[in-house]
């Protein structure tokens, strides 16, 4: 045997041996060139100080010219806090996440497919959020295409497609299935002369739901109970893709989170999964802002940004 592959077999030997410590941390240098050795990450059950943390997010939500309401949970410890939980709120644009998991509830019955075809003309656009309404008709696509740009663009054109295939009421069917009664879909975006609850729909807007009924949805979804372990996880695949970064996202660069967001006149909304790496449940939702200009620096989507900062910096310590 050679002296090369005699010193790689203890090579191995020596590294199997410290294995079960290198798996836990890694080795980077400071600007002297001194090794550092980075903290273990915290395990899956590590609790957070939530009183300490109830305390920062409803100072920040005291100070909110307008009206938040959130609920948060720790899907490993059972950690929970919430405010306003049960109250109901204006979902925006996140309405669209009951949609989706309508469409893939149906797929996985059969009722439908993901291939199936669907053709935009200039009768289905309507303006607002998303590309389609820009694109040349006649266009084909397929189910998927228009969920992916529903969901991480927010087309609402897109959305319009979506619903006609699948419906509205089923999409109140389904929800209500899931034990979340208040979340409701009341019309197309941008159609609410064709809503099918034109006095929710006054208040609300596009839809309706609570802030623990979306939370809820989505700790369904990060547990595969929404619609199957497939289906879930393939949509937070999809919702991790939101291109919406001025809320829940904003100051947790490099976090992995699967969301969606919503933005009306008088409502900001953002809910999703944190994976820090325990997975935290959360949604903030918002209403009656004196605030209502649409850029990244309104006051509706900097609440939303600091509670969820607070949240990061809690369970991933």
């Amino acid at each position: 045997m050679s002296r090369r592959r005699s010193d790689g077999r203890v090579a191995i030997l020596v590294l199997a041996a410290l294995g079960g410590a290198c798996m836990r941390v890694h080795a980077q240098t400071n600007p002297a060139g001194t090794p550092v050795v980075a903290a273990p990450a915290p395990p899956l059950d590590a609790r957070a100080d939530t009183a300490a943390l109830r305390r920062v997010i409803d100072s920040i939500a005291d100070a909110h010219r307008g009206v938040v309401g959130y609920s948060i949970t720790n899907l490993e410890t059972g950690e929970h806090l919430e405010r306003r939980g049960d109250e109901t709120f204006p979902t925006a644009s996140l309405i669209k996440v009951p949609v989706l998991v309508t469409l893939f509830d149906l797929a996985e019955q059969k009722q439908l497919s993901l291939d199936d075809p669907v053709v935009l003309t200039e009768l289905d656009k309507v303006g607002g959020a998303g590309q389609l309404q820009f694109l040349r008709t006649p266009l084909t696509l397929r189910l998927w295409d228009v969920a992916w740009l529903m969901s991480t663009l927010s087309d609402n054109t897109g959305t319009n497609l979506v619903l006609d295939r699948i419906k509205i009421r089923r999409v109140w069917q389904k929800m209500e299935a899931l034990g979340l009664p208040h979340t409701k879909v009341h019309s197309g975006s941008m159609t609410r002369i064709a809503s099918v609850a034109p006095d929710s729909s006054a208040k609300y807007g596009l839809g309706v739901t609570t802030p623990n009924e979306m939370a809820t949805l989505f700790a369904l979804m990060a547990q595969g109970r929404a619609v199957s372990a497939a289906a879930d996880s393939t949509m937070l695949w999809i919702l991790r893709h939101n291109e919406d970064n001025s809320k829940l996202a904003r100051f947790n660069y490099n976090v992995r989170l699967s969301h969606k967001t919503g933005d009306v006149d008088q409502a900001r909304t953002d809910c999703g999964v944190f994976y820090l790496p325990a997975r935290v449940a959360t949604c903030v939702l918002t209403k009656d802002n004196a605030d209502r200009r649409y850029w990244a620096e309104s006051e509706g989507n900097a609440v939303i940004a600091r509670i969820g900062e607070a949240v990061v910096r809690a369970w991933r310590r």
